[in-house]
């Protein structure tokens, strides 16, 4: 209980205190005010500016401002149509960019310029008919990308040169027909591949992914289905469960055309070259050869190792024919000494056995003299 007089004296003390405490107050207010970032009007964004959601708002166009300290950008289910280039190289600490869901026909080599730290590339359900062999270079800590559902009809060697940390690749519900490995290669961390609902046609032009697909297999990486589309014969098998034997006729397809290409054609021979003088009356010469019209060599044949092939089966079908024949003589020749040899026993036995019965006719007649 305070004393009497003491209330007046306790409000003059505590005035210039409170007084104190609320300029303090106002001006950690107005610091974290400014030290906040703005979010963009139409997005929503976290107590700290670190995720920008923005994603449903039917957006023709990226948000202006956005905050520079952002880490998660997701601009899905919007209708953009174009990026410009370097549209994030304000975002230098992007580590995830939601783009699905939206009307992108093309990329800017540049669109993703300033973004080495994103981790996350959504492109999922867009119109990307083609990508540039640049595109994806900046982005060195990629690790998961998405490309599926798009109108992508090949990949351009060198696509994924630049990414080393990538561990997800979705390539599902697009218009791919084959893969080059090269293409592949340099993803040596990668551990998911979806490549579902495509195209394949399993030829000559899917070999060397198919090699790619069978390491990739070995070191532990996990693959959906790649269903043949083409030909008819293999239409849905999985191409991992191809065999290798199928694919022979591509070394032979492969030499007709390295042979095909060595064939260098000689330049053609026109009406208008010279006639030759006529030969004078007397024996006639040897015919020179023309340096005009050069003579048409003979074909050779289309594959070397085709020819070799031939010779070597012609080869061994004669030999073993000439064994059956060799073996037919010799049994021949020991059927007739055998049956030789056993006629002349024969014929030995004979007058033996006519003696034997002329002497049984003697003691017959000496019997009846008797």
């Amino acid at each position: 209980m305070l004393a009497p007089g003491s209330g007046p004296e306790l409000s003059t003390w505590f005035a210039p205190l409170w007084r104190q405490i609320s300029w303090l107050a106002c001006w950690i207010a107005l610091c974290t005010a400014e030290a906040a970032p703005a979010c963009p009007p139409p997005c929503t964004c976290d107590g700290h500016g670190l995720q920008v959601d923005c994603s449903g708002r039917g957006l023709a166009a990226l948000p202006a401002d956005l905050p520079a300290a952002t880490h998660s950008l997701l601009l899905l289910n919007n209708r953009l149509s174009s990026l410009p280039a370097g549209a994030f190289a304000g975002l230098p600490g992007l580590q995830r960019l939601d783009l699905s869901n939206n009307f992108l026909d093309g990329l800017p080599r540049a669109a993703f310029g300033g973004l080495a730290n994103l981790t996350e590339l959504w492109l999922h359900n867009n119109s990307l008919r083609a990508l540039d062999p640049e595109l994806l270079r900046p982005l060195a800590r990629l690790r998961h990308l998405d490309l599926s559902l798009n109108g992508l009809a090949r990949l351009p060697p060198g696509l994924f040169d630049g990414l080393p940390a990538l561990r997800s690749l979705f390539l599902r519900a697009n218009r791919l027909q084959s893969l080059d490995r090269r293409t592949f290669e340099p993803l040596a961390s990668l551990q998911l591949l979806q490549v579902g609902d495509n195209p394949w046609e399993c030829d000559c032009h899917l070999r060397d992914f198919k090699h790619w697909l069978e390491w990739f297999s070995y070191r532990g990486g996990r693959l959906d289905q790649l269903a043949c589309t083409l030909p008819k014969e293999l239409r849905g098998k999985d191409m991992r469960v191809v065999p290798m034997e199928m694919f022979n006729y591509c070394s032979q397809l492969e030499d007709q055309n390295s042979s095909a290409g060595l064939e260098v054609p000689g330049p053609p021979c026109t009406k208008a070259s010279p006639e030759p003088p006529k030969p004078k009356p007397g024996p006639e010469p040897e015919p020179e050869p023309s340096t005009a019209c050069p003579q048409k060599q003979r074909p050779r044949p289309v594959s070397v190792r085709r020819a070799i092939g031939t010779v070597i089966v012609a080869g061994v079908l004669c030999g073993v024919v000439c064994v059956m024949m060799v073996v037919a003589a010799a049994y021949g020749c020991i059927y007739a000494s055998l049956m030789a040899k056993y006629h002349r026993e024969l014929k030995k036995r004979q007058p033996l056995m006519g003696d034997a019965e002329a002497e049984h006719e003697d003691r017959k007649q000496v019997s009846s003299v008797a």
